[in-house]
């Protein structure tokens, strides 16, 4: 499993407004947490998914410390 796969599939397990750690994906995917965080960077691109911290939506590229990834309340 990829990254990105491992991303949307934990996602769709969780309750809606529900978030995972990136770590989650990269234990499930095998992945490193520089290409979780890629895929991430191109799943919020998409409009897939939100990234958090402390239950407020952040910029990927401007955040420090611990984040979530989340679906997008508008996603498609």
């Amino acid at each position: 499993m990829d990254a990105r796969t491992a991303i949307l599939d934990l996602l769709a397990r969780r309750d809606e407004g529900r978030t995972i750690c990136p770590s989650e994906a990269a234990r499930a995917s095998g992945a490193s947490m520089d290409a979780v965080r890629e895929e991430a960077r191109k799943l919020v691109d998409e409009g897939e998914i939100v990234v958090t911290q402390k239950g407020e939506v952040v910029d990927l590229d401007g955040v420090r410390g611990p984040i979530r990834l989340r679906r997008s309340d508008g996603r498609r």
